[in-house]
């Protein structure tokens, strides 16, 4: 005997049926006829769609903040992937729960990341899982955008604050109009050279090794092409700051040392301060904040470095911050722009996973998942996923 409820789900199921083709009435007909039979609903529950297929493979970025080195961050964020569903094959996550605990080493999914930052800096840090690592190039070849503090009067070996003292300098007489009109010279295509204290390697020896040993350099550091989109001083702080050299310094052998292996692609080389009057070594030195563009393989470093030695002074970074890495950004402007997962995010993670909701997610699987690119293997790109 066919319910009341019943017969008001076949009149609905009716006018339903009558916006169909004609072959799919006759089907859906013969369904519902069955299913009333056997006091099931019409029309079936059908399960949830699913736009992407698990697991996933995709790109994403993460808000790195300064202090740790990235492969640090990376390696703690390969820990929470490691044991997700959403990102490794039951099998191998059932057979990775069972493995002896220990030392992380291979785990049952890929992950990298498409280009370092240094610990001093923060910023965008694009993290790939899965089959999206081997699109990785894209983003060491792409344009990026930096906001970097540089600090007046002192160089140092490692051109920014991690450094020690190499020389001193007069800063007094820099100005924002003189810096902005030394910009000139940086901007579009220009040949950059790599700094010395760097982990770039000549014959296989990386280059800090020869400036600290004394070791003559071989032959020049090789000269890059880069091209500097744009660059623009965004604040002038001049002494309203809190930055001050670095205490540490070289001493007079490790000085020795640096103007030895300099020597050996440029005999004039010398390492040594300029004179400085009693007030630049007791005042707070001169800073500023620029902001660029640069294209892949552009050293910013670099850029406040050569930007001093324009300018008649000595400069080094004392902050960096890459607000955009391709389409990853801090600060979101197009429609096309993806936003970052904080630090914080993954920090709390590590320490309490916490309980996963309804749909059997963890807290930063979700964080994650609202900023995360598919990687589609069909065409080789990625594409928004959407929760």
């Amino acid at each position: 005997m066919i319910t009341f409820k019943a017969k008001q789900l076949c009149l609905f199921s009716h006018c339903m049926l009558r916006l169909l083709p004609r072959s799919k009435q006759t089907i859906l007909q013969q369904v519902a006829k069955r299913n009333l039979s056997q006091g099931l609903s019409f029309p079936p529950r059908m399960p949830k769609e699913t736009t992407t297929k698990q697991p996933l493979s995709g790109t994403f970025g993460v808000a790195k903040p300064s202090g740790p080195t990235s492969m640090a961050l990376v390696n703690d964020i390969k820990k929470l992937v490691s044991n997700s569903s959403l990102f490794v094959e039951e099998s191998k996550l059932q057979g990775a729960k069972h493995k002896r605990k220990g030392k992380y080493r291979r785990g049952p999914v890929k992950i990298g990341q498409g280009g370092t930052l240094d610990p001093l800096a923060d910023g965008v840090l694009v993290v790939a899982i899965g089959k999206a690592t081997r699109d990785l190039a894209e983003f060491l070849n792409c344009v990026k955008e930096y906001e970097t503090t540089c600090l007046l009067g002192c160089e140092t070996d490692s051109y920014d604050s991690e450094g020690a003292q190499v020389r001193v300098a007069p800063w007094k007489h820099v100005t924002r109009e003189k810096v902005e009109e030394a910009l000139q010279q940086f901007r579009g295509e220009i040949t950059q050279t790599p700094p010395i204290f760097s982990a770039l390697k000549m014959d296989g020896k990386p280059l800090y090794e020869y400036a600290r040993e004394g070791i003559p350099l071989p032959r020049p550091i090789e000269a890059r092409n880069v091209t500097i989109h744009s660059l623009e001083v965004i604040e002038w702080k001049g002494s309203d700051h809190s930055f001050r050299w670095p205490e540490k310094k070289l001493s007079e052998d490790q000085k020795k040392a640096l103007e030895k292996a300099l020597k050996g692609v440029d005999e004039q080389a010398k390492v040594e301060d300029s004179p400085v009057s009693e007030s630049e070594h007791s005042d707070v030195p001169t800073a500023f904040v620029l902001r660029m563009q640069v294209s892949g393989g552009t050293y910013v470093r670099s850029v406040a470095h050569e930007l001093g030695h324009a300018l008649g002074s000595a400069a080094h970074v004392v902050t960096l911050t890459r607000t955009r890495q391709g389409r990853f950004t801090l600060r979101p402007t197009e429609p096309s722009d993806m936003s970052c997962v904080p630090w914080s995010v993954f920090e709390k993670a590590l320490e309490n996973p916490g309980e996963p909701d309804s749909d059997g997610r963890l807290e930063w699987e979700r964080d994650v998942l609202e900023k995360f690119e598919v990687f589609d293997e069909s065409n080789k790109k990625s594409k928004q996923q959407k929760n």
